[in-house]
């Protein structure tokens, strides 16, 4: 069983209960090697990438939870379906599922960074504490690890 780390602790605490609201700017609690321009920009970004998550989300939900087969397929017959018919169906909700899944695990990480961004640890690795470096960021803007600890984590998890 793995020990909780106490900085990411700390960062969970700190961070707003309940989703909170990370639209308007907020100060930070200690510098930060990132400057308020970048966290700014930063922080747009995530509220940018949120907000086409949950569109996306949505939309998946409604079509892959909410049709029946004679809606999706635009099939109006009362002929009775084929049993290959039903397991492509649930191939694809299944499939939709799982992107709903992935997409709904990226809104959690980002609501996470945006709570660091609020509690001055953003762009701070969870492991080592070293500064995360700003490609990895615009790339990846809710990564919690640098590159030397992410690839060392993956390694563990092979």
């Amino acid at each position: 069983m793995k020990k909780p780390d106490p900085k990411k602790e700390a960062a969970r605490e700190a961070a707003p209960k309940g989703g909170g609201n990370h639209d308007a700017p907020h100060p930070t609690t200690r510098a930060s090697a990132i400057s308020k321009d970048d966290l700014e920009r930063f922080r747009r970004l995530l509220l940018t990438r949120r907000e086409l998550l949950h569109g996306n989300v949505n939309q998946m939900e409604n079509e892959a939870l909410h049709r029946n087969r004679q809606d999706s397929s635009g099939d109006l017959s009362s002929m009775p379906i084929h049993i290959a018919d039903l397991g492509t169906d649930n191939f694809e909700q299944e499939f939709t599922l799982g992107l709903i899944e992935s997409e709904e695990e990226e809104l959690r990480e980002i609501e996470e960074a945006l709570g660091r961004i609020d509690a001055g640890g953003y762009g701070d690795c969870e492991t080592c504490a070293k500064p995360i470096t700003r490609e990895r960021l615009r790339a990846i803007p809710y990564a919690r690890l640098c590159i030397e600890c992410k690839k060392k984590q993956e390694e563990v998890e092979e």
